[in-house]
């Protein structure tokens, strides 16, 4: 396991720049943050290459689950497209903008954690984070690198089987990181048959985890404290897609160190099923 920090700051960042293993990695998608590649070429940190998460391949389709974990071949080919090694510290830049594009930022950390590569921060407060210091403008072309090889850590993602088996033993909690109305059943998401959530779930909305005036995570004895009422368990963060549920996962694992998976899945995989159950109310 890697000793690097989840988060960097824009200090540290600009400090290691010249690092060379070191690979900042932009992701920001106009589908999200409004600027997305346009908002890259104009000005992105020095070295940085760039990811649409969105449109980059970042989250696999099938039947009606949409946010799913590529396939280990996409995912080594998707990684080594960015240049990315084994070697590599890859430094994640969202926007900086909203908690829905530091969702993006967390569920790409949590991909490169599944795929087996451990050296991967988060710039705290993403691009916003670095006005005033040295950009680029353009495209910077990723170095050519083989296909990424993949080693995938089950210890980190939950699928249809593993939650059955918890739900039925009551060995995990199940943690619903939508709002209120998609936890109670009175909001449906398109991607999901039923509405509801996972049976026995409970709820901490995503967005409590984030700070808006400062477009960062909040203090880690905030966090500690919101948390503090899930059950001393290993915990699956859910949502509608496996989107809103990666800042919940990135707050317990990594964060607060609690046992925590991530389940890509979530309601729009568990609801294609008629014979799962959901629960509302």
């Amino acid at each position: 396991m890697s000793d690097v920090s989840p988060l960097v700051s824009a200090d540290w960042l600009a400090q290691h720049l010249r690092d060379p293993d070191l690979l900042p990695v932009d992701i920001r998608s106009a589908a999200i943050d409004g600027g997305g590649e346009a908002a890259y070429l104009a000005a992105h940190v020095p070295g940085a290459v760039h990811t649409d998460y969105a449109r980059g391949g970042w989250r696999a389709v099938k039947g009606m689950a949409s946010g799913l974990l590529p396939e280990p071949a996409v995912l080594a080919k998707l990684l080594g497209g960015l240049g990315l090694t084994p070697a590599h510290h890859a430094v994640i830049i969202s926007a900086g903008a909203s908690v829905n594009d530091f969702s993006s930022a967390a569920r790409v950390y949590w991909t490169l954690k599944v795929a087996g590569h451990d050296k991967v921060s988060l710039l705290d407060g993403g691009m916003a984070a670095w006005q005033g210091r040295p950009v680029e403008s353009g495209l910077h072309a990723a170095k050519p690198a083989p296909d990424y090889p993949v080693k995938l850590r089950a210890d980190l993602r939950s699928g249809v089987a593993s939650i059955e088996a918890a739900i039925a033993n009551g060995s995990e909690v199940m943690l619903d990181a939508r709002s209120e109305g998609y936890f109670a059943g009175r909001e449906k998401s398109p991607q999901a048959r039923r509405a509801g959530r996972l049976p026995g779930a409970l709820h901490l909305d995503h967005r409590q985890v984030y700070d808006n005036a400062t477009n960062r995570l909040k203090s880690e004895a905030e966090l500690a404290g919101l948390f503090a009422g899930v059950p001393d368990k290993p915990v699956v963060s859910f949502c509608n897609t496996g989107h809103q549920a990666a800042p919940n996962w990135f707050v317990l694992s990594e964060i607060l160190h609690r046992p925590a998976t991530l389940y890509d899945g979530s309601m729009s995989e568990w609801t294609e099923d008629d014979k799962r159950p959901v629960d509302v109310g």
